[in-house]
């Protein structure tokens, strides 16, 4: 099945009571969409494979672990959009939701992340938009991961575009919490009571995750000072 024939279910599926009369044009102008946001999604995870090569050659060390890139449905895309009372457009897509296109970074150490992040938001043509440091500062729930939302350039045939992407890195433990949490909550309609039960081992789980996060960021730190 071709991206137009996708795109054109998901507008079927979503905006069928709208009145598009051209449906496959409306496919189209979205495929280009997608393709900006796709582009843009391989320009960051090209940057994040040129450091860690680099890193590896230099000192011996990758910091990167293993990176994922995601693309949002067009599907999820307008529903998003209308679940927060904005206009259904491929404009206000752009202009509105930044988590269209995104890329995780998983890195085995936590000075790993914060040396990526200082390496990529120093590049002249990466342009923070906005961070939330949750390692520093860990969601109730004990979710840690440094998010980042960026505007890269993007050249295409007809010029120059600059498109935001997603970024989230977490180091190898942070990552493995948060799938498995993910799964648990959502695997199926829990009542309070036993919810609140596994709030608190999901909590319990982060503690240790942090604290084996610290202690390999020591072991690192001490064979670094003290290795020949």
């Amino acid at each position: 099945m071709s991206d137009k024939q996708i795109y054109v279910e998901d507008l079927i599926k979503v905006l069928d009571e709208e009145n598009f009369g051209e449906l496959e044009h409306n496919a189209q102008l979205i495929q280009d969409m997608m393709t900006r946001f796709r582009c843009a999604m391989m320009e960051v995870e090209t940057k994040f494979r040129v450091l860690d090569e680099h890193f590896g050659l230099e000192n011996d060390h990758n910091p990167i672990n293993s990176i994922q890139t995601r693309l949002k449905r067009p599907k999820s895309i307008f529903q998003k959009l209308r679940r927060y009372h904005l206009p259904v457009s491929i404009e206000s897509a752009e202009k509105n939701l930044h988590d269209i296109a995104g890329v995780r970074v998983v890195c085995s150490f936590i000075d790993d992340i914060y040396l990526l992040v200082k390496c990529l938001i120093d590049q002249d043509d990466v342009t923070l938009v906005e961070m939330k440091d949750y390692i520093k500062n860990p969601k109730e729930n004990g979710y840690r991961s440094l998010h980042l939302i960026i505007e890269v350039p993007v050249f295409f045939k007809d010029g120059k575009k600059n498109m935001q992407v997603e970024v989230q890195l977490r180091t190898i433990a942070m990552d493995f919490w948060a799938n498995l949490e993910h799964r648990l909550r959502y695997k199926k309609q829990l009542d309070e009571k036993v919810l609140a039960n596994i709030n608190g081992d999901l909590q319990e789980c982060a503690r240790i995750s942090a604290d084996l996060d610290q202690k390999m960021q020591r072991i690192k730190d001490t064979i670094e000072k003290n290795g020949r």
